[in-house]
C-alpha cells in the first residue's frame, strides 16, 4: 500500500525499490514502453534549459562521461573509469583530471565517439554568447584538449579536490560534434533540429519530437550493451497535471510510468488500490522553495528593464528590503503546507541545501515555528504600516505580490495557504499559475518562463546531480544572474549578488577536506537563507509511479530518474 511506503521510515535520505523481475532477453522484445512526464518536455538540448524534463527526457539519448546511480555512487558511463589521483586520471596537483572514453562507443548514426566530441561539448557550453544552463559544472575550467581519439584532459585554474563538475550528471551530456559544430554561440537556440533530435549514444533514438507534447523514440540498434535495452519503442508523453499522471498509470494502466507525482497522499494511496501500479520515493536534494526577485519586474519598465540586474541599479520596489523578506518567512507555517500537500513525502526545511546530511545547517532551524506576530513587529519597525485596506504600504508602495509557479493541484494548494498566511501580516497577494512546460521551458522569448521571472515571487522545486554540491552551490554567483545576453540562462534566479558569497566559491573550489568543505557550503546556505533570497519550505521526496508490469526500475534522487532505463524490462 502506498500508505505504507510513504509512512515508512524506509523514505529517508536515499529511499530505493528494487523490483525484481526475469531478466530481459533480447533488445527490443519486450515491445513498446509509454511514460509520461507531465510537465511536457520543450527540448532534448540539455544545454539549453534547466527544466527537469528536459534533462531527463534527453538523458534517454544523450550520455556524460559518467552520473549517479540510486545510492548516489559515481559510476563510469561513455568513460572506461572514473579518474582518481590513485589510478593516475587525476593529477597529483589537482589541476587536471584525464578521461579516457569505452573502446568502441558510437553515435546512433554510426559514427565513432571520440575525444574531438568530448572537448567539443565543453567549448559549447563554455562559449560566453552562448548561455549555457550547466556552466556552472565547467567553473574553473581553463582548458580541455584531446590526447589521442580516446583519452580527454581538462584543464583547471586552481586545483580542484572535487574535479567531477565537467560531464559527470545528466545535465551535462557529451554532444556529437559533426551534428552541433554549426550550433554554437549565438546560434544554439535557432538549431531547432539538433536541439529537438540530437544524435547520442544512450539506449534510444529520436524518431519524432513535437516540442511541449511527444516524443517517439526508437531502440539505438548501436547501443554498446549487447540485449539492450528491453523495450522496441517508447513513447514520452507530456502534458496534464500530476493527478492525471499518477491516474493512467496506478488507475487505468495506460502508461508504464509516470514522474513527479506531486499528488496529495490520500490521493495516491486510493489509486495504488486499483492494483495495477506501484509508487516508489527516494529523499535526496529536492526542495520546494519561494524564490524572491531582487529587481524590479514593474512591466512599464519594459524589455530594457524589466527583472535585470544591471549591476544592483534596478533594485526591487519592496523585496529589496531585507525586512519585508524576513517577514514574509517567518509568515509561513511549514508544517501546514507538508500536512496538506506532501504527507510523510515531505518534510519542513529551513534549508536550500539539505542533504547529504555532512552539508546540513543547523542554523536556520528558527524557520520551523510561524511567527507572525514577528513578522509583523519586523514590518513596523521597518516602516510599513497599514494603509485603509489592511495593505501594508510605504511611502506610496504597497506590499502587492505577483506569486507564481506551475500549474499543479498541490501548488495551487499551497498557494492559497501562503497567501492567506500573508494576508495576516498585511500583505496582499495575487496568484498565478502557468502550464509547467512553459514555465520550465527554455525558450527566450516567452515571457513566463521561471528564468525570465516577470513576477515578484515564484515556487518551484531544484535540486542537483550527485553528492556533491558544490557546482550547484556556484549557480548563485552574480556571473549566473539571467539576462538577455545570456538566452536568459543562468541558475541565479533571485538575481542576487553577493561578494561573499562569490570568495565562498572560490574557496570550495579549492578546499579538499571534507569536513572543510561541508562547513563552506553550510555558510553558502546560510548567506542565502538568511538573507532570503531563497525562501525554503519542504523538503520533498522524489515520487513517482510505475505498473506492476515493469521491472528493473530504480528510483534516484542523485541523477536523472531515467538513469537507468536500459535496464527496464517486462
Amino acid at each position: 500500500m502506498v500508505g505504507k511506503l510513504l509512512s515508512s521510515a524506509a523514505i529517508a535520505l536515499v529511499a530505493t525499490a528494487l523490483l525484481a523481475g526475469p531478466t530481459q532477453a533480447e533488445r527490443g522484445s519486450d515491445g513498446h514502453l509509454n511514460i509520461l512526464y507531465w510537465q511536457a518536455v520543450s527540448t532534448l538540448n540539455p544545454y539549453l534549459s534547466g527544466g527537469t524534463k528536459d534533462i531527463e527526457a534527453a538523458s534517454m539519448v544523450l550520455e556524460p562521461l559518467a552520473r549517479y546511480d540510486d545510492t548516489g555512487t559515481m559510476f563510469p558511463a561513455l568513460a572506461a573509469a572514473i579518474p582518481t589521483v590513485e589510478n593516475g586520471g587525476v593529477a597529483p596537483d589537482l589541476m587536471s583530471i584525464t578521461w579516457t572514453l569505452k573502446e568502441g562507443v558510437t553515435w546512433s548514426d554510426g559514427t565513432p565517439l571520440t575525444a574531438a566530441d568530448v572537448v567539443f561539448s565543453a567549448e559549447y557550453c563554455m562559449n560566453e554568447e552562448m548561455g549555457c544552463n550547466p556552466v556552472s559544472s565547467f567553473t574553473d575550467v581553463t582548458g580541455i584538449e584531446a590526447l589521442d581519439d580516446r583519452t580527454v584532459r581538462i584543464r583547471f585554474g586552481v586545483p580542484k579536490p572535487f574535479p567531477y563538475g565537467p560531464f559527470v550528471g545528466s545535465n551535462a551530456p557529451i554532444l556529437q560534434k559533426a551534428q552541433f559544430e554549426n550550433c554554437t554561440g549565438a546560434r544554439a537556440q535557432v538549431c531547432t533540429e539538433q536541439n529537438f533530435g540530437p544524435i547520442g549514444t544512450g539506449p534510444f533514438k529520436v524518431d519524432e519530437f513535437r516540442a511541449n507534447d511527444v516524443i517517439v523514440l526508437s531502440a539505438n540498434e548501436r547501443y554498446r550493451e549487447p540485449d539492450k535495452p528491453a523495450f522496441a519503442t517508447a513513447t514520452f508523453k507530456g502534458g496534464g497535471d500530476a493527478t492525471s499522471a499518477a491516474r493512467a498509470v496506478l488507475s487505468t494502466g495506460e502508461f508504464d510510468y509516470a514522474w513527479n507525482l506531486q499528488v496529495e497522499p490520500e490521493v495516491l494511496e486510493q489509486m495504488v488500490a486499483n492494483g495495477k501500479g506501484s509508487v516508489v520515493a527516494g529523499f535526496g536534494t529536492m526542495v520546494e522553495r519561494l524564490v524572491v526577485n531582487l529587481t524590479n519586474d514593474d512591466p512599464a519598465l519594459g524589455n530594457e528593464k524589466r527583472s535585470l540586474h544591471l549591476d544592483g541599479a534596478n533594485p526591487h520596489p519592496f523585496l529589496s528590503d531585507p525586512a519585508v523578506r524576513r517577514a514574509l518567512s517567518l509568515a509561513i507555517d511549514r508544517r501546514i503546507l507538508v500536512e496538506f500537500g506532501y504527507g510523510a513525502a515531505g518534510q519542513v526545511t529551513c534549508n536550500i541545501l539539505p542533504a547529504p546530511s555532512v552539508y546540513a545547517s543547523d542554523a536556520n532551524d528558527s524557520c520551523m515555528t510561524q511567527d507572525v506576530e514577528e513578522a509583523m513587529r519586523i514590518l513596523d519597525e521597518a516602516g510599513w504600516l497599514p494603509g485603509d485596506d489592511g495593505v501594508r504600504e510605504k511611502d506610496g508602495v504597497r506590499l502587492s505580490i505577483l506569486y507564481q509557479t506551475s500549474t499543479n493541484s498541490v501548488r495551487q494548494g499551497t498557494q492559497a495557504l501562503i497567501k492567506q498566511m500573508w494576508k495576516e501580516i498585511g500583505v496582499e497577494t495575487e496568484l498565478r499559475n502557468i502550464d509547467a512546460a512553459v514555465f520550465f521551458g527554455g525558450d527566450p522569448a516567452s515571457p513566463d518562463t521561471y528564468l525570465k521571472f516577470y513576477a515578484d515571487i515564484q515556487m518551484y522545486t531544484n535540486n542537483f546531480d550527485g553528492v556533491d554540491p558544490e557546482a550547484y552551490m556556484a549557480n548563485w554567483a552574480c556571473s549566473e544572474i539571467p539576462s538577455p545576453e545570456k538566452q536568459w540562462l543562468g541558475g541565479n534566479v533571485p538575481r542576487a549578488c553577493n561578494a561573499e558569497y562569490d570568495a565562498l566559491i572560490a574557496e570550495m573550489a579549492r578546499t579538499a577536506s571534507l569536513e572543510e568543505r561541508a562547513a563552506i557550503a553550510r555558510r553558502m546556505n546560510d548567506i542565502m537563507v538568511q538573507n532570503h533570497y531563497v525562501i525554503p519550505l519542504i523538503w520533498r521526496a522524489r515520487i513517482s509511479a510505475h505498473s506492476n508490469t515493469l521491472k528493473g526500475v530504480r528510483v534516484n534522487p542523485w541523477d536523472s530518474e531515467l538513469w537507468n532505463v536500459a535496464d527496464w524490462h517486462r
